[in-house]
């Protein structure tokens, strides 16, 4: 034995009587599996071409063929059979002579891994019989012509998913003979949402043509005052993307046996859908440096991503939320799992589950940055993903969250999910899996805690609804928003809330009390603020306006900080701090202007172009502080995208993308990419620099080989501008 053959040996596990054979995680790991099986010794007149022998078989594997029709799997660009479980398909299998049912014998052999097992479900003998049953395993000859034979296959409806290896076995007085290993008829079976017994069964049409069969989908950023839409190229049956889905189950190393449940594939998914402990998929980056990779706003979708993870084994960079969530939801769609991805706005991220985000104010009523940990995220994108849960009590089924973005660690490891979305709106947060987490997400409260010289600490203000004010997905078969708070959460001051909440903190979450005495709220006078609607690149100002509910003359003593912030809620700069003192008469009213230039924002501007305004007043005459925070976002322009020429399937088209630059700077390394799902792969071309007010233009000629209604999507990114879009829906037609 060789060196090298000797240490692998080795660092394998030993297959003592627990463990017979060894773990089997890889799809795509086979077994040598013997044409002629002898049940001894062979007779010397033997001759195998006397008995039936399979000459030939036909998967009917074509997109406009039936398996691929019914199976609704007809748009996946790959050669090989792709079915559903728990429901019948088609094969023809021709014979050196005709089928003699009353003395030949065959069955079929569907086998996955290494080392195939029955009573794993990756190895799958089926006999030849009458009835199919629904949701197992069997197969039936529904016609006889010649030597031809078709067969009705029914799989089973909790059948692992994956890539079946495919034979014809054929008995003989002497043996079993086997038909030769052949790619060509290599099976993948897929999750099944159309199948009543499919753990993942949606029963509305729509709904299903929207969350497993859509490859495009809307994720919506900005904040909840100003919702920014976007489109993402989801991709999930563009070429080699179904192979590198199931690459990252062997990723993950889940069993195969495991590959059945939608709830392990979703836990197992939710880990290595981002680098962090396990080499996944995606690298994140918060910091605003993308070196040597891609800057998260330059994706159009999820295709180039999870290619490239396919064919170099290394992460990709880089990420932030709506990354992991666009591409976890590729991965879920593929494989049959219905999911959306959902945009939760003002989201907490809060470090102990105490439902309560501390923001500690200085004597003058200013953030502390050095003692302030928590951070409210603009928003957060994450996924749902629909099953049954019968880990859990009847009615928690449905809707779950899985996050595929890293923040906390979940049974060490960086993942989250897949948890209920009933159990966390009704409090239920004792359920698997990582449902604390969630729940604060959407449902802490902001503190506003000032800290005594003598150390003690004084609550100024509670926020009890900013947290999780609007929570979002794309409509079904629409590109509107479709508000989903309500599935979260009960309306804000509900007795249904508050018993929720009781729930809650009855199973752990810890609520931390507000003993009376610390904390009155100031009632006499109300404080907002309002952001004119800004263009990036030109001034704007935001108003602060005072309330005197009361009978008594006041003053304030206001300040006003402007913060250049990432998505996150981390603070990169203050780049505005502006003090004044406001006289409020009784009952009354007062404004307040503060001129932001573009001067003072445009240098360490960010990617989202977001800014985090803060503004604190104290009441000189009864010392109470008053305090607002809102996340204002800045107009960034779009790429303009139309077409030239016929759109019709099979001739070449024209498409033209366009960009002004807006600011009064040039633009440096300038790039453009361009993607159509179905239509176009992604194209990239780079620009050294565009001047100020000077326009980019692009064109780009391909041939769309399928009619239908289809979106072209655009991005630009540089090193002073980022997350630019554009999109233009196509209806190509038929030649």
């Amino acid at each position: 034995m060789s060196e090298t053959t000797s240490t692998n040996e080795e660092n394998k596990l030993p297959l003592n009587g627990r463990r017979a054979i060894p773990p089997n995680y890889s799809n795509d790991e086979e077994n040598e599996v013997p044409e002629m099986e002898a049940f001894g010794v062979i007779p010397r007149g033997f001759n195998p071409r006397d008995y039936l022998r399979v000459v030939d078989i036909y998967m009917f594997k074509e997109p406009q063929e039936i398996n691929k029709q019914e199976h609704h799997t007809d748009k996946y660009y790959n050669p090989k059979l792709i079915v559903r479980r728990g429901q019948a398909f088609q094969i023809q299998i021709d014979f050196n002579r005709p089928y003699q049912p009353q003395s030949d014998q065959f069955w079929l052999e569907f086998l996955m891994g290494r080392y195939p097992q029955q009573n794993k479900g990756t190895y799958i003998p089926i006999p030849v019989g009458g009835a199919l049953k629904p949701g197992q395993w069997g197969a039936k000859v529904i016609h006889r012509e010649n030597n031809s034979i078709r067969l009705s296959i029914m799989s089973s409806a909790t059948c692992i998913i994956g890539k079946f290896r495919f034979y014809v076995a054929v008995l003989t007085p002497y043996g079993i003979l086997r038909t030769r290993r052949n790619s060509a008829t290599d099976t993948y079976i897929l999750f099944n949402p159309w199948c009543q017994l499919d753990a993942v069964y949606l029963d509305d049409e729509k709904e299903r043509e929207e969350y497993v069969l859509n490859d495009v989908g809307i994720v919506f950023h900005g904040n909840a005052e100003d919702v920014k839409s976007r489109s993402w190229s989801y991709g999930q049956f563009e070429e080699n993307v179904l192979d590198a889905c199931l690459f990252l189950m062997d990723k993950a190393e889940l069993e195969l046996s495991g590959r059945g449940n939608p709830i392990k594939i979703c836990r197992v998914a939710s880990a290595v859908i981002n680098s962090r402990d396990d080499d996944g998929v995606i690298a994140g980056s918060w910091n605003n440096s993308y070196d040597y990779g891609v800057a998260p706003s330059a994706w159009t979708g999820s295709v180039d991503i999870l290619l490239e993870y396919y064919s170099s084994k290394q992460p990709v960079r880089y990420g932030q939320c709506w990354v992991f969530a666009g591409v976890f939801n590729t991965f879920l769609r593929c494989l049959g799992i219905p999911a959306r991805l959902i945009t939760n706005y003002s989201s907490a991220h809060d470090n102990n589950a105490n439902l309560r985000m501390d923001f500690f104010l200085d004597d003058d009523g200013k953030v502390d940055t050095r003692l302030t940990k928590d951070s409210v995220w603009n928003y957060h994108c994450w996924n749902e993903a629909w099953m049954t849960r019968p880990d859990l009590p009847v009615g928690f089924g449905g809707w779950q969250v899985v996050d595929g973005t890293p923040q906390e660690t979940s049974d060490g490891m960086y993942r989250c999910g897949p948890a209920s979305v009933q159990a966390i709106k009704h409090g239920h947060v004792c359920f698997q899996f990582d449902a604390p987490f969630v729940y604060a997400e959407v449902n802490s409260d902001i503190f506003y805690t000032r800290m005594e010289k003598n150390g003690t600490q004084v609550v100024e203000n509670i926020d009890t609804s900013r947290i999780g004010q609007l929570i979002v997905t794309k409509e079904v078969g629409g590109d509107g928003m479709m508000d989903i708070t309500e599935e979260y959460k009960f309306r804000e001051g509900s007795d249904e809330e508050r018993l929720a909440l009781e729930t809650a903190v009855m199973y752990g979450v810890k609520k931390q009390s507000i003993q009376d005495t610390t904390y009155q709220p100031q009632t006499d006078v109300d404080m907002d603020f309002q952001a004119q609607k800004a263009v990036l690149g030109n001034d704007f100002k935001v108003t602060i306006t005072f309330k005197n509910k009361s009978r008594n003359s006041y003053t304030a003593t206001t300040y006003f900080s402007g913060n250049i912030v990432f998505y996150t809620g981390v603070p990169k700069s203050e780049f505005k701090k502006h003090s004044f003192s406001a006289k409020l008469e009784p009952s009354s009213s007062s404004s307040f202007d503060v001129v932001i230039k573009s001067s003072e924002y445009m240098r360490d501007l960010l990617e989202q172009a977001s800014f985090h305004f803060f503004v604190t007043a104290r009441i000189n005459e009864t010392g109470k502080i008053l305090a607002v925070q809102k996340a204002v976002m800045l107009e960034i322009p779009t790429l303009r995208i139309k077409t030239k020429g016929e759109l019709v399937a099979g001739k070449e088209m024209s498409v033209i993308v366009e960009f002004t630059n807006p600011l009064k700077q040039t633009l440096e390394n300038v790039t453009l990419r361009l993607e159509g799902p179905g239509m176009l792969r992604t194209i990239k071309k780079q620009f050294g620099r565009v001047p100020m007010n000077s326009t980019l233009t692009w064109e780009v000629k391909f041939t769309p080989m399928r009619a239908g209604l289809r979106k072209l999507i655009a991005s630009l990114n540089s090193d002073a501008l980022r997350h630019v879009y554009g999109e233009l829906n196509v209806q190509i037609q038929k030649p």
